[in-house]
């Protein structure tokens, strides 16, 4: 009874805990401007082929296997996670055990995956410590990414460790019979067989209760860390901008003004509504999407990895976009939803995050969004922080202000009128 006290109360620390987190977050989403849902459909099949079968990032088919694996393991064993806590509520021993063969196949397998996650979690530990890879290096990725990131996998390797545990000495425990299958455990359980009742017992506890409340606080620290992609990445990729890439959205106000000029004799559209802001200055300028995707970045570099611009020594980092609009939004974000909509710091994501040399850097290939796992699209943000930059400042590079003259003064991009602009051809035959 006492246990399951205890239990029912860290549960409920854990909940409310994460749901007051994730009650900040949708402060910060309202705080950005909408962006329209549809064709459900064809998002579905998206998810399954981009996050359940993990498409994208088997493209690098070793390193993207054992990431697969990681994640398919995870699928499984949160079965295991949700059983433990109907124990630990109720009380009872595998609680789902009266699913029969279903139960035996499921908790087979979430076995077998807790020992392939957790050597998949050292092969990245000895990556990222021992290896230098080079998209995990950039001007973006400080101290405290690395730390997080090897944070992140250490409790996933301590969660894999202490699920062994519980089900090693769950079978020591139970010699005469016990629920479930356990491929791996079963042959390293007889190493444990002389140990006494009291003291198999005593480790089943300190394996049961250090894993489940493991996953109570790894719940509550991946919103705060890299790892958020854990929950979000799901999701994201269900919302997902489903057209072509490269396809670059109009900006619906400007197009209707065009409009009207090209065709003075259609009726105007006459709205009552303010015009906004041209294009994204700051995080709440940005749709609610840009802001999840921000909160989805894995950090793998990736994006980075295969960007011309960064290759060839531009200052561009597609992946530092997202990181640093998660940082503003995170430094804005408290005091907007406690100061108001019109609250200012004098700062911007613009200039005092992401410099114009990095944005006009970007030459919209969209090598970084056809490579990210989690189908971020780094253009489109790109494109609204350079829309906000020509339209309300006039501030782009020289040779895009005389471009801009030239269409504005010869209705072309070059700086001859229309009537000159057969000359070059005169003298011949």
């Amino acid at each position: 009874m006492i246990k399951q006290i205890v239990f029912t109360a860290a549960l409920l620390i854990t909940i409310i805990i994460f749901f007051y987190t994730i009650s900040t977050i949708i402060k910060k989403i309202r705080l950005t401007k909408p962006y329209p849902i549809k064709d459900f459909g064809k998002r579905f099949v998206l998810l399954l082929k981009v996050a359940v079968a993990q498409s994208t990032i088997l493209r690098r088919p070793v390193v993207g296997f054992m990431h697969a694996l990681v994640f398919w393991g995870f699928i499984i064993i949160l079965f295991g996670s949700i059983e433990i806590v109907f124990d630990g509520i109720s009380g009872n021993e595998r609680t789902f055990a009266f699913l029969g063969p279903i139960y035996n196949i499921v908790i087979g397998l979430g076995d077998l995956f807790a020992y392939i996650i957790f050597l998949c979690i050292i092969a990245f530990l000895v990556r990222r410590i021992f290896m230098h890879i080079s998209r995990f290096q950039g001007v973006e990725m400080k101290a405290v990414s690395h730390r997080d990131a090897n944070i992140s996998l250490l409790l996933i390797m301590i969660l894999m460790v202490t699920l062994m545990g519980t089900n090693i000495f769950y079978i020591v425990l139970h010699p005469e019979g016990y629920s479930g299958y356990f491929p791996i455990s079963a042959y390293l359980a007889p190493v444990f067989e002389n140990m006494s009742g009291n003291t198999a017992y005593f480790w089943h506890e300190v394996n049961w209760w250090l894993h489940i409340l493991l996953i109570f606080f790894f719940a509550n620290y991946l919103p705060y860390s890299k790892h958020f992609h854990v929950f979000m990445s799901l999701p994201n990729v269900f919302l997902s901008r489903l057209e072509s890439l490269g396809k670059l959205d109009t900006m619906k106000n400007v197009l209707r003004e065009v409009r009207y000029m090209l065709n003075p004799d259609e009726t105007p559209d006459i709205s009552t509504e303010v015009p906004g802001l041209f294009g994204v200055k700051d995080v709440n300028d940005a749709t609610w999407k840009n802001y999840f995707d921000a909160l989805t970045c894995t950090q793998c570099g990736r994006c980075t990895d295969v960007c011309p611009a960064n290759i060839t020594g531009k200052k561009l980092s597609p992946r530092k976009i997202f990181i640093d609009f998660r940082k503003r939004m995170d430094e804005i974000g408290p005091k907007l939803i406690k100061n108001g909509a019109e609250f200012t710091d004098s700062k911007s994501l613009v200039r005092n995050y992401i410099s114009e040399e990095e944005l006009w850097a970007c030459t919209t290939c969209n090598a970084c969004a056809k490579e990210c796992p989690v189908n971020i699209n780094h253009p489109t943000l790109i494109v609204d922080m350079r829309r906000y930059l020509v339209m309300e400042e006039s501030s782009a590079p020289g040779l895009l202000n005389n471009m801009f003259a030239h269409i504005e003064n010869n209705g072309a991009p070059w700086q001859y009128s229309a009537e000159e602009r057969m000359k070059w051809a005169e003298n011949l035959k």
